[in-house]
C-alpha cells in the first residue's frame, strides 16, 4: 500500500513544531515502512516548499501562501492541488489528516480519505468548558462529514464527538501505539522523591491543580521534588504565562521544591521520565495521551486524572493511580503512596511496563490499522 498524512505537526529538526499528534504519526508511519509499504507525510503552514526522505518516509514541506483575500480557502485548494498531483504520480491510495480545525474542509482528494480523531477544537473546547470560534466547529464539521471514513484514538472521544458534531458515521478505535524499543524499562531505582510532570505548561492539563497538589505533598514529604517538562503557555482565562499562575498557587516551601524546564529535544525526554520516581500527569482534556503511553513503556508508575480516555489507557490500582485532579488531597495522597512506598511503586510500574506491551505496542496498532486501510482501499477498488 501507499498510504499518506497531511499534518500540520511532525517529530523532525527541518519541521516547526511538533506534539503528541505528530509523535503518533511518526510511530504509524515508521511501522508501516518497516512492513514494506511506503509513506508520504504532506505537512503544511511550513517556511518553505520542500521535499526529503526520512529513514524511508517521504516527507513534503509546503510554505504557507497568504493569498489576497480568503486566505483560509485559497490556501487550502494550494494544498489540494499539490496533495492530488502527489497522489495522481506516485499512486497514493489513502490519504489520512487529523480533526483539529478541519483542515480538509472544501478539499476534494482522488484518493480515500480518513479523519483521525486526535481530538478536535470542539472536542478540547468543550472538554474545557469554554466557547470555541464558530469558523473552526463550521470546518471541523464540514471536515468529519466530507471523509470517507473516521478512526478515532479512543472510545471517550469517539463518543464525545459523534455527540458534539451530531454524526451519524460509523467511527473505528484504533489507540495510538508506542514502539515498546525504543521506551525500553528504567534501570535506575525508584527511590528517590522526584516527581515528573512532561507536557505544555497549559491550564488544560491540569497544571494548576498540581500546584494546589504538590503544596500537599511537600507538607508530607518535604523532601519532594517536582520537575515541569515543557513549553509554557499564555493562559487562555487570565492571558498571562501559566508558569506564572502555577508558581502563584504554591506555598512558600513548595516553591523551594519546584524546577522548570523548558523545551527539550525529543530524546532527551526519556532521561527525565528515566530519573523519575512518579510522573503525575492530572490532565483534564485529552485524546489518548503519547505522554502517559512513553511513561508506562518505561515502567513508571503513574498517577493521572480518571476522565473517559484514563479508564481504556490506565488500570487504577495496578498501572498506577487514577484520581480526579480537583480532589487535591485525595490526589496527593496517591503519590505520597508511591513516594513512600518502594516496592509498591516498581510493581505498579512493571505492571505498566505489561500492559502496554500486550495491549498497545506500535506494532499490534500497526496491524490494526493495516487492516482498515486495507478495508478501505478494497471497497474503492471494488
Amino acid at each position: 500500500m501507499h498510504i499518506a498524512f497531511l499534518t500540520s505537526e511532525y517529530p523532525h529538526p527541518k519541521i516547526n513544531q511538533s506534539a503528541g499528534l505528530g509523535t503518533s504519526i511518526k510511530n504509524l508511519a515508521t511501522e508501516l515502512t518497516k512492513l514494506k509499504h511506503k509513506v508520504s507525510v504532506f505537512v503544511y503552514s511550513q517556511d518553505v516548499t520542500e521535499v526529503f526522505d526520512n529513514n524511508g518516509i517521504t516527507i513534503h514541506k509546503t510554505a504557507y501562501k497568504k493569498h489576497t483575500i480568503l486566505s483560509w480557502y485559497f490556501y487550502r485548494k494550494d494544498i489540494q492541488e499539490y496533495i492530488n498531483k502527489i497522489i495522481q504520480n506516485e499512486n497514493i491510495q489513502l490519504l489520512e489528516a487529523p480533526d483539529w480545525t478541519g483542515i480538509t474542509a472544501f478539499m476534494k482528494f482522488r484518493c480515500p480519505l480518513v479523519i483521525r480523531l486526535h481530538g478536535s477544537d470542539a472536542y478540547f473546547c468543550h472538554l474545557e468548558n469554554r466557547k470555541q470560534k464558530k469558523k473552526n466547529y463550521f470546518f471541523e464539521m464540514k471536515g468529519l462529514k466530507s471523509a470517507d471514513e473516521i478512526v478515532s484514538v479512543s472510545e471517550f472521544t469517539a463518543q464525545k464527538t459523534i455527540s458534539i458534531f451530531r454524526l451519524q458515521k460509523k467511527i473505528e478505535v484504533i489507540h495510538n501505539g508506542i514502539d515498546i524499543e525504543n521506551f525500553s524499562v528504567s534501570k535506575l531505582p525508584n527511590e528517590n522523591k522526584n516527581l515528573l510532570y512532561f507536557g505544555s505548561i497549559i491550564r488544560k492539563k491540569g497544571v494548576l491543580e498540581l500546584a494546589r497538589i504538590f503544596n500537599f505533598i511537600v507538607d508530607e514529604n518535604p523532601d519532594a521534588q517536582l520537575t515541569l517538562l515543557g513549553k509554557d503557555v499564555i493562559d487562555i482565562f487570565e492571558n498571562q504565562s501559566t508558569l506564572t499562575l502555577f508558581r502563584g498557587l504554591l506555598s512558600d516551601k513548595a516553591k523551594q521544591q519546584v524546577i522548570h524546564v523548558s523545551e527539550v529535544p525529543y530524546n532527551e525526554v526519556k532521561e527525565h521520565i528515566e530519573t523519575a520516581s512518579v510522573v503525575v500527569l492530572p490532565s483534564f482534556a485529552e485524546a489518548f495521551p503519547m505522554t502517559w503511553l512513553e511513561a508506562m513503556a518505561m515502567g513508571k508508575a503513574l498517577v493521572t486524572s480518571n476522565i473517559g480516555w484514563a479508564t481504556e489507557l490506565m488500570i487504577d490500582g495496578e498501572t498506577g493511580f487514577i484520581e480526579d485532579p480537583i480532589n487535591h488531597q485525595l490526589y496527593a495522597n496517591k503519590i505520597l503512596q508511591l513516594l513512600n512506598d518502594s516496592t509498591l511503586n516498581n510493581s505498579m510500574g512493571m505492571n505498566a511496563r505489561k500492559h502496554i506491551e500486550q495491549n498497545f505496542s506500535q506494532q499490534k496498532m500497526t496491524k490494526q490499522n493495516i487492516v482498515f486501510y486495507k478495508k478501505i482501499i478494497d471497497s474503492e477498488i471494488a
